[in-house]
């Protein structure tokens, strides 16, 4: 991983301290792969939507979610990779405006699920540069436990749409034990709603 522009974070410690803050009624949508499993082994919950195998989808569907539930923070946890399979979903964000919704970019700059490739990210990729060029009022990356602090406010406190980039390390997590099942994930969060 690219240490050029400084340190960068653990990634199960990083997202277990954005979720120590999260509201009770707060809703998670995660993306495939690694992501599902920090949320999950931070803050495994009923309100936590897992979206185990439509990569490239969590920002939309957290944009939807968003939209639908306008009094409740909405959090959506997705890899760099992902992220920009799918781009233009932050300009449509960024129109949209949802005060609610915050996109944390777990950055390994690295295709994780398939091998630890090296992503755009690595080759100076900004996804927080191209979230602020959407149009999004607040965006920032964390590389340090401090910069993270910082992040954690405006992730649950920001008006936004908000995008927070956490660099962190190239690692494989332990698996986080998960149903696969799609419908038993829907069903239990309709549920909880």
């Amino acid at each position: 991983m690219s240490t050029a522009k400084g340190q960068v974070l653990e990634r199960r410690n990083a997202a277990r301290k954005i979720l120590d803050a999260l509201a009770d009624d707060a809703l998670i949508v995660a993306s495939v792969g690694t992501p599902t499993g920090d949320v999950a082994a931070a803050k495994e919950r009923n309100l936590n939507f897992y979206l185990r195998g439509a990569m490239g989808c969590a920002s939309s569907v957290a944009l939807g979610l968003a939209l639908a539930q306008p009094e409740r923070r909405v959090l959506n946890f997705v890899g760099d990779a992902e992220l920009l399979m799918t781009a233009g979903s932050l300009a449509t964000i960024a129109v949209m405006r949802p005060k609610n919704l915050a996109v944390v970019v777990l950055d390994n700059e690295a295709y994780g699920e398939t091998g630890m490739q090296k992503a755009a990210t690595g080759y100076g990729v900004d996804i927080a540069g191209i979230a602020k060029a959407s149009g999004f009022p607040v965006t920032a990356t964390a590389r340090t436990e401090s910069d993270l602090a910082k992040a954690v406010e405006s992730i649950h406190g920001g008006q936004g749409p908000v995008l927070i980039v956490v660099k962190v390390r190239q690692e494989k997590p332990d698996r986080v034990a998960l149903p696969y099942d799609g419908v038993w994930i829907k069903n239990r969060f309709r549920e909880a709603l």
